[in-house]
């Protein structure tokens, strides 16, 4: 049996580097101190030991401090033989309240480390050039009334890069509010350091009188910093911060008692018409109107509706306004769009009446107008209207000179011999002929072929005037397409239809109203020959 032996001294060389790497020191430290309420700082713990990442307890900083991200990082180090190995801890802690907060030790496997002692300032006693990370917040003015619009900015500056982050919505009672186009990127330079700024615009429009409180808004994500780590490398790591802005303050004046009309305050408001004078319109046709309602400093759901005031004889169809709210040059501009068309029933010279809008000016604490001013237009008849029936026309009474009274007198007497004469003679004629006469068959209910043709052709223009033309037939009185309302209301309701469907901005199909058109016209013939059959004196001969 062979016996083997060591020598004592190998033995003691082979457990010496065990005790080596042995726990022995636990050291703490922050990136940073005093510290700003609301900022994360960075508690550093390291131990000259491998050791589990659970080996640390850091339970004890819930009491003082928002506990975020921690991370573990291990590193080995053979210099001559000696091996030495490290674990570090690394957390972020942003403290709960002002004054001296006391981080605690820390203990493993009885080695502990010291205490820290950290201060916690207000944010605003820290000069701004001093953070890495800083708001600012301003509204355009400290006063408004009612439906004026606001502008609030908040401008994010940040000396370090950027990873991620969310910028909270103002938070507001009592008022709209809304961003306003993009962020904008730019640098500063504050107080010799260059600043990356995030610039947010939004647009506050409060609701009722008083004072209006705006909150400031919040500032959350991460950057990236230099590590705290002491070494030949430095690396950077991410790490949360948070910013909050200053609250604010507007008041907001009531609507002036004296103003009159629909309330719009802005810087400037305008009104504006693509309108070219000695155009030719004819009866029947559709003129057609786009105006627009500019508003300076102002938001479209502040513009009021247009009021577009019309002559008798004219038929408007308007559009559905377009609002819209864009900038230019820094400035909101709230803009209207209205689109109408406008129908002539007749011809004859007219004038559009004046459009105004009533506006309130913030900086001169008055009411103003913008305006457009009245169109006079000249309208033909229609190129295919009928032509007046001089058969019906009343005879105009001549005057006589008193001079001429006998013999004016001897020729009544000889015009009514001669009538007594024929009509002594008209005695002789049988009964029957005259009733022959008079009581004529019906004509039939249908269209005229004019009429027929228009609305074959699918034509409004055509087939309004072919309709007034039908009634003048059957009426024996000349009328225009304004009068057909007291003569056919019926008839007037289904023109009315078919100027609506055949002049809006989206026309719809006119077939059915054209079949509704020609059922009303032959009921209106029929009723109409009834009524002038009942009137007739001789209607009592019939046997």
């Amino acid at each position: 049996m062979v016996k083997l032996r060591f020598p004592f001294w190998l033995l003691l060389a082979t457990l010496l580097p065990l005790k080596a790497l042995a726990l022995t020191e636990l050291q703490a430290s922050v990136d940073k101190n005093p510290v700003s309420q609301g900022e994360y700082v960075a508690l550093t713990v390291t131990a000259d030991d491998d050791l589990q990442s659970q080996a640390l307890d850091t339970s004890a900083l819930l009491k003082d401090f928002i506990v975020g991200r921690t991370s573990v990082g291990r590193s080995t180090q053979i210099i001559n033989f000696d091996t030495r190995k490290e674990t570090r801890w690394q957390i972020l802690l942003a403290p709960k309240q002002l004054g001296q907060i006391t981080i605690p030790a820390f203990e493993i496997n009885g080695v502990k480390s010291n205490p820290i002692q950290l201060q916690v300032v207000d944010s605003g006693s820290q000069p701004q050039q001093m953070k890495n990370l800083f708001l600012r917040t301003s509204v355009s003015s400290d006063e408004a009334y009612v439906g004026q619009l606001l502008t609030y900015k908040v401008k994010l500056y940040l000396a370090v890069d950027l990873q991620r982050g969310v910028l909270s919505t103002p938070n507001i009672e009592g008022a709209q509010i809304k961003q306003v186009g993009d962020d904008k990127d730019s640098n500063e330079i504050v107080n010799g350091r260059r600043y990356r700024v995030i610039e947010r615009t939004y647009s506050i429009v409060a609701d009722n009188p008083g004072k209006l409180m705006i909150n400031g808004v919040n500032f959350s994500g991460d950057v990236l910093m230099n590590s705290p780590s002491s070494g030949m490398f430095s690396f950077q790591e991410s790490r949360p911060v948070q910013a909050q802005g200053d609250s604010l303050v507007v008041t907001i004046k009531p609507i002036p008692q004296a103003y009159v009309g629909d309330w719009l305050v802005a810087d400037l408001v305008a009104l504006q018409e693509d309108w070219k004078d000695n155009q030719s319109y004819e009866a029947g046709q559709p003129i057609t109107r786009n105006i627009t309602l500019l508003a300076s400093n102002a938001d479209e759901t502040s513009l009021p509706d247009l009021h577009i005031p019309l002559p008798a004889d004219m038929r408007s169809y308007p559009d559905k306004p377009v609002k819209k709210t864009y900038v230019r040059n820094g400035q909101m501009v709230a803009k209207l769009t209205q689109t109408i068309a406008i129908v002539p029933a007749k011809a004859g010279d007219y004038t559009l009446p004046e459009i105004k809008v009533a506006w309130w000016n913030p900086h001169l604490n008055q009411e103003e107008y913008a305006t457009l001013p009245a169109r006079h237009i000249k309208v033909k008849p229609a190129s295919n209207a009928p032509a007046p029936d001089l058969s019906v026309a009343t005879p105009q009474a001549v005057p006589t000179a008193p001079g001429y009274w006998p013999l004016a007198t001897a020729v009544f007497a000889g015009l009514w011999l001669l009538t007594l004469g024929l009509w002594w003679r008209a005695r002789k004629t049988p009964m029957v002929d005259a009733h022959r006469e008079i009581v004529t068959a019906p004509q039939p209910a249908v269209a005229a072929p004019s009429l027929q043709t228009a609305i074959a052709n699918d034509d409004a223009a055509q087939v309004l005037n072919a309709l007034i033309r039908e009634v003048a037939t059957i009426t024996g009185k000349e009328l225009s397409l304004g009068q057909l309302a007291s003569i056919a209301p019926t008839l007037a309701e289904v023109a009315a239809q078919i100027q609506s469907a055949h002049y809006s901005r989206t026309p719809t199909d006119t077939a059915p109203l054209y079949q509704i058109l020609l059922q009303a016209l032959a009921q209106f013939r029929h009723q109409y020959s009834q009524q002038k059959q009942q009137k007739s004196p001789l209607s009592s001969l019939n046997p």
